[in-house]
């Protein structure tokens, strides 16, 4: 299975979110992918300018979203991941990764358990964190599971889904820059490729404050292919069962 991972620069104008969405998808498929992955905040980026904004903008935004995956999965032909804010009703909203087939169906819908709130962030300050396991779902015939950034830490949370039988783990980031925390990444993401005999892809974000690295990791552990730390695109895989 032909497996693209795309690294992004949202910002703050969810339209144009929109539509690098659209125009990566596009490509992908062109290339003959039938999963695509994309990072977390994918949708919108939580800029202190912009939280405050959260509770009038996401109960507009969000259903774009939902919609335009929708869309585009069937359009493209593909099963899509991708994170946005989603409206909370009982108080701030949740960090959510969708993941929609081809036939525009969702197939899962997690909330970040774990809110990155370390190295004097507070994630939770503007995040509900979730209360379930991630969810595992089929993308032909690989059993895929979905994870969120900071989640790459607990190495437990991996574990429940390797007990589930996932072959594949897609984890969508926003990975704050930092003093050692390039290499945190490097080890983290291939340590939970390694330990789960898992094909690893994981997608990040890139701005002022992240760092992209997306990679493709076989279940060895070896980086098949990889982004830089700043710019857009897409790397490729195709995900086959050897070693797993």
């Amino acid at each position: 299975m032909k497996t693209a991972v795309v690294q992004t620069t949202p910002g703050v104008d969810a339209e144009h979110n929109f539509e690098t969405i659209r125009r990566f998808t596009a490509e992908a498929a062109a290339a003959g992918a039938s999963l695509v992955v994309f990072p977390e905040e994918a949708m919108l980026l939580a800029e202190d300018e912009l939280k405050p904004r959260f509770p009038e903008l996401l109960p507009e935004v969000w259903p774009a979203f939902e919609r335009l995956l929708r869309g585009l999965a069937a359009e493209h032909g593909v099963t899509i991941i991708a994170g946005g804010y989603e409206p909370n009703p009982d108080g701030p909203p949740y960090n959510t990764i969708l993941a929609v087939a081809p036939d525009a169906a969702e197939l899962a819908h997690y909330h970040k358990v774990h809110l990155y709130d370390a190295f004097s962030y507070r994630e939770s300050d503007y995040v509900t964190h979730g209360a379930e396991l991630p969810p595992v779902i089929d993308v032909g015939g690989f059993r895929v599971g979905i994870a969120n950034c900071y989640d790459v830490r607990f190495p437990e949370l991996f574990r429940s889904m390797a007990d589930r039988g996932v072959d594949v783990i897609s984890l969508s980031a926003a990975w704050v820059s930092g003093k050692g925390k390039e290499e945190h990444w490097t080890v983290l993401t291939q340590a939970r490729a390694i330990e789960n005999v898992a094909w690893f892809l994981a997608s990040g974000t890139v701005s002022a404050d992240s760092v992209g690295l997306s990679r493709i990791i076989d279940p060895l552990g070896q980086v098949i292919a990889s982004a830089t730390t700043r710019d857009e695109g897409i790397v490729f895989a195709d995900i086959d069962r050897e070693g797993i």
